[in-house]
């Protein structure tokens, strides 16, 4: 037996009749019952509106996508047609229909059934459209799991999941609109009072009205197309002869009229508080989901605080030698412990003299440095040119960790406030900012993704803050920010890894995997220009560092 697919294919290559009667056949149930529910019971507008449907299907039967679902796609054309027939027939509707609105709005009573039909169709079709195929074949088509799985591609046990799922998600949308029913006693409505058999010679008159509405001609096509205009037609005599028998109730036609603006009025009232209550919900699960993260910032700064407490014993340490420099200087100029404090000094401001003489070594970060840094780097050997490289390499990879600090914490921040998406710019952390930045100072930093940093690893982060360039190639840091970590590799020794990775490969390849003891060793393992640059360039450097 062909299924929907081959069908609709068959019809739309070959405009072959059978093949479409076919498809209006296992499918007018649902369609019919989809149009009856929106139409609010109205039997013969839902008629029209199903008919209309498998007109419009004959219609599009050949630019449909090829991996449409096609109850999906009846369902979702259905709700369509059907809500723009109700709206051009709201004028027509007589005063004991709008009083049995009334009475039903104010009625709490109503069957279980009656609270779900009203709102059906306009939730089904605001689920996403895998939810609404697998409904749509499980209860409006009645088909049981095995075949639901097999239209939809999956297995019996996948379809079963995604059936619940699809319920469970439809009972949250009914229940906004104060359908309060389980989804239990959902899943049973649906099974039992979803679909109401269409009335006899319906998908007869519905494939006719189909077929000669793209052209076909023929003797049944004719023959069922006068019964349709004579069925118009009727109505249309029904219809006058209404008119003309109630030429006379234009008084409670008006007061109909005023009802039923009313009976509007509340309607729009209940969707505005529908809206609202949606938006409330939104809001609600916006400070959940920030009260979670900040759960999970507590946690990581609880497990962080030995290395806090380590890093503070640090700092107050390294305070009070500055104290205790300064009282000595003060109070012993001239004895041992003050000659050791002003020998300091003197190195510190050799070393901030130095610094000022070369303008080129100096980062906008420096302003953060405290008095411990200056004198932490003071404390190293000053004597030649690389000496004072590894000293400011040393007092900008401070300087730079304080301000990583503060763009860490604004990151925490904007990540909590934008649903965790990573900014793409630095300068989207501004208003997150404890103080300001200077912005020569964040136009040293940009967002890289972490796969960029092979040899920098924090956790499962995806992107990245780090600094554009090194001032010092051969002595700078590279740091690398995460909303958690923050790691840092030479950018000299990170380069050269990167460069000579395959020349060291070789070399261990040929050497029972053991890395050379000498640079040199590795050259005849180089193959390109690049590589034999950064092998010379790295023998220089070490031997710079022997020296």
């Amino acid at each position: 037996m062909m299924d929907d697919k081959q069908l609709l294919h068959a019809y739309a290559r070959e405009r072959s009749e059978s093949a479409f009667g076919e498809l209006v056949a296992r499918h007018i149930d649902f369609v019919y019952s989809t149009a009856l529910r929106v139409v609010s019971g109205d039997s013969h507008l839902a008629e029209d509106v199903a008919q209309t449907v498998f007109i419009d299907l004959a219609r599009k039967a050949g630019s449909l996508p090829g991996d449409v679902g096609l109850a999906g796609w009846l369902h979702h054309h259905t709700c369509y047609t059907a809500a723009k027939a109700v709206r051009t027939e709201r004028r027509r509707k007589t005063r004991e229909e709008t009083a049995m609105e009334m009475r039903a709005l104010d009625d709490n009573t109503r069957p279980e059934w009656e609270l779900v039909a009203p709102y059906l169709d306009e939730s089904l079709d605001q689920l996403n459209p895998a939810d609404r195929d697998a409904l749509v074949l499980r209860f409006l088509k009645q088909q049981d799991l095995r075949a639901v799985g097999a239209a939809l591609g999956i297995s019996d046990d996948a379809a079963r999941k995604r059936v619940d799922r699809a319920l469970e998600n439809l009972h949250v949308l009914l229940k906004h609109r104060g359908a309060t029913l389980s989804a239990a006693a959902l899943g049973t409505a649906l099974a039992t009072e979803a679909v109401t058999a269409a009335p006899a010679g319906l998908a007869g008159a519905v494939t006719a009205a189909a077929l000669s509405g793209t052209g076909i001609t023929t003797a049944a096509v004719i023959a069922a197309t006068k019964a349709t205009a004579m069925t118009t037609l009727q109505k249309a005599l029904i219809t006058a002869a209404i008119a003309s028998s109630v030429g006379t109730g234009i008084y409670e036609a008006r007061q109909a009229s005023a009802m039923r603006s009313q009976f509007q009025s509340l309607q729009e009232q209940e969707v505005s508080l529908n809206g609202r209550n949606q938006e409330l919900s939104k809001q609600r699960d916006e400070v959940q989901r920030q009260l979670t993260a900040l759960r999970e910032d507590n946690e990581r700064l609880n497990r962080n605080t030995g290395e806090l407490l380590k890093l503070r014993g640090e700092v107050a340490r390294l305070r009070q030698d500055s104290l205790d420099l300064a009282s000595l200087n003060a109070s012993d100029a001239n004895g041992p412990s003050g000659l050791v404090a002003s020998a300091w000094l003197s190195r510190l401001t050799q070393l901030k003299q130095h610094l000022d003489q070369s303008p080129g070594m100096k980062i906008p970060e420096l302003k953060y440095l405290t008095d411990a840094a200056w004198l932490k780097a003071a404390q190293a050997k000053l004597e030649t040119e690389d000496d004072y490289r590894r000293a400011f390499a040393a007092l900008r990879s401070s300087a730079e960790g304080a301000v990583g600090t503060t763009l860490q914490s604004s990151l925490r921040k904007y990540l909590a406030a934008n649903n965790n998406v990573f900014p793409s710019d630095i300068g989207q952390l501004k208003p997150y900012f404890d103080s300001p930045v200077e912005e020569a100072i964040l136009q040293r930093y940009e967002i890289v993704p972490a796969s960029g940093l092979k040899s920098i690893k924090l956790g499962d982060a995806a992107w990245l803050i780090t600094q554009k360039a090194p001032v010092d190639e051969e002595y700078d840091s590279r740091m690398a920010i995460s909303a958690t970590s923050v790691g840092s590799v030479n950018y000299f020794r990170d380069s050269m890894m990167q460069t000579l990775d395959a020349a060291f490969t070789a070399y261990k390849s040929a050497n029972n995997g053991e890395l050379p003891a000498d640079l040199s060793k590795v050259a005849p393992y180089t193959t390109t220009a690049a590589e034999r640059a950064a092998l010379q360039k790295a023998i220089d450097f070490e031997a710079r560092q022997k020296h």
